[in-house]
């Protein structure tokens, strides 16, 4: 399964999606801070499995409706920090789809995930990750998922990992950084988490109008503990 996650840094980078799901030969692509009303339905061979509707800074899930079939989809608010209290850019920062493989049944969730920015604290972020992992799991009835996203966690990742890694989820950075507008900030600000999923890679892509840079994950769903191409 190959899955792109692109922050577009306020719609900039909108017209370069069609581009990057036929280059990469996408199976999913999430997205961060895109335009909800102005998404339309099929991308690039991909087809809209949702966005949300009441977000200034928009998510959104495509996914190759060859290959799979969307059995559900759900947006999801966590907790706020006093940014989005004041500036209101995001009501809901978690939006999830359940798909099916087609050829095998096996279903699994996909998530497009946004935590909030750094001027809430790195406890909020915690916070943030971790309703959205218990959402999720029963969202997806204890299926393997995949988030990927803005995590706006550039600093103690180790920590986060360990963190994480409590739950059950493994946390994989991207071979290169992902974030380079201001220097004191550069990072890996997009990455993923997962359960039941092994992660092959996570590459880092060339940068185009956003500041944030995509991330391509490559993984397979693990069935059973054994892992099962999709």
């Amino acid at each position: 399964m190959r899955v792109l996650s692109y922050n577009l840094e306020k719609f900039k980078a909108t017209d370069e999606l069609i581009d990057l799901a036929e280059r990469f030969n996408l199976d999913v692509l999430c997205l961060q801070e895109c335009d909800s009303s102005q998404l339309p339905a099929e991308l690039g061979g991909l087809h809209l499995a949702d966005s949300t509707k009441g977000n200034r800074l928009g998510l959104a899930i495509y996914y190759q409706r060859t290959r799979y079939t969307s059995v559900a989809t759900q947006a999801f608010a966590l907790k706020k920090s006093w940014h989005d209290r004041i500036a209101a850019p995001a009501h809901e920062r978690l939006l999830a789809s359940r798909l099916r493989d087609l050829a095998t049944g096996q279903e699994f969730t996909v998530a497009s995930f946004h935590a909030s920015p750094l001027t809430a604290l790195n406890s909020l972020r915690r916070a943030q990750i971790a309703l959205a992992h218990e959402q999720l799991a029963e969202f997806g009835s204890g299926n393997p998922e995949l988030m990927v996203g803005d995590y706006n966690y550039p600093l103690f990742k180790n920590r986060l990992s360990t963190r994480v890694g409590r739950t059950g989820h493994d946390l994989t950075l991207s071979d290169e950084r992902t974030y380079t507008r201001y220097k004191f900030v550069r990072g890996h600000f997009d990455f993923a988490t997962s359960v039941g999923m092994r992660i092959h890679s996570v590459e880092t892509l060339p940068q185009g109008k956003s500041d944030h840079l995509p991330i391509l994950v490559t993984a397979t769903v693990d069935v059973a503990g054994v892992a099962q191409t999709v």
